[in-house]
């Protein structure tokens, strides 16, 4: 029986985590998850009270091989598990197909480098801007909720740094006006601290009406350290990937997503007990195994250490 007391002191994170292992930690992965391995992952981390995952997504499978499965995984889950569910979309038709599903969360993906964009996209920004409103449309008739995710927040691997005006032009941009949250998202993980605080704060304060999700990527160790400082800023939702997995297929310098594990050890949300985080951490290490990758959790390092006396290291390690 899982002990629900948790353990520890001091303030808890306010910003609820979105597990992104099944959709961005795995484009890069050799390996690829059958679909009745993924559904038992999702079913998994939702009854350890991990709030929100995101899934898959509707990339063209011969490009993104791992996605291929994302629709089937969608038919295996009830409404109730959907309602704690993400998937990603870049058009109108993503979106059609999606609902159609019965996928009632939508990422509306585009990136704010024209450059990044046409490689992972194939149109430009503002092509993919110019159908935000009808992917809305579809999505309202269909109750789903549609966030504005904008890629290559901070850095583009072509262009190099993205001027923080660009970004938040987008944010500001009238035609996302009905989005529910903006989504930025440190493609690269090349942001520092102070970087992430000022665009979630500017983003926040410019859609006051929406929440901001913080999406990192830990290329230059800062992972955990941007995402405190997004959820100081005023993030609502911060993502992270089981043992670090992840990255753009179409970024080069793209490493892991910041370990879901570590944003958990370091946040400490009230759900979070000892043994939920012990589960967790062998779920990333079971994970990591089955698919050839390295493990680029700290937290789980940490939890395989001999200083039992500290509760947060799993017994028996």
């Amino acid at each position: 029986m899982i002990d629900d007391t948790p353990t520890g002191s001091g303030p808890r994170a306010t910003a609820r985590l979105r597990d992104v292992t099944l959709r961005d930690g795995l484009q890069l992965t050799g390996g690829v998850l059958d679909t009745a391995s993924k559904v038992e992952l999702i079913r998994e981390l939702l009854a350890l009270g991990v709030p929100e995952l995101e899934i898959g997504s509707l990339a063209r499978p011969d490009l993104v091989p791992p996605m291929a499965n994302t629709l089937e995984v969608v038919a295996e889950l009830t409404p109730e598990e959907l309602e704690s569910c993400w998937l990603w979309v870049a058009t109108p038709r993503h979106v059609e197909r999606a609902v159609a599903a019965g996928v009632t969360r939508l990422q509306y993906c585009l990136s704010v480098s024209d450059a990044h964009n046409e490689a992972n996209i194939g149109r430009s920004t503002e092509a993919s801007m110019e159908a935000l409103p009808r992917a809305l449309d579809i999505a309202a008739e269909a109750g789903a909720e549609l966030q504005l995710c904008l890629a290559t927040s901070f850095t583009c691997p072509f262009d190099g740094p993205v001027d923080p005006q660009r970004t938040l032009a987008l944010v500001a941009d009238p035609r996302a006006a009905r989005c529910s949250e903006t989504v930025i998202a440190d493609t690269l993980g090349q942001a520092d601290p102070a970087q992430v605080a000022h665009l979630v704060a500017e983003s926040a304060r410019l859609r006051p009406d929406a929440g901001v999700v913080f999406h990192g990527h830990d290329t230059w160790g800062l992972g955990v350290a941007n995402t405190l400082a997004a959820i100081g800023a005023g993030a609502t939702s911060v993502d992270g990937a089981l043992g670090g997995l992840g990255g753009c297929p179409f970024a080069p310098g793209a490493s892991g997503n910041t370990s879901s594990e570590d944003i958990l050890f370091a946040t400490k949300p009230e759900w979070l007990t000892p043994e939920r985080f012990g589960r967790i951490v062998e779920l990333g290490e079971d994970l990591t195994s089955r698919l050839g990758e390295r493990n680029a959790s700290k937290s789980a390092q940490g939890a395989r250490s001999t200083a039992h006396a500290f509760p947060w290291v799993i017994s028996g390690a």
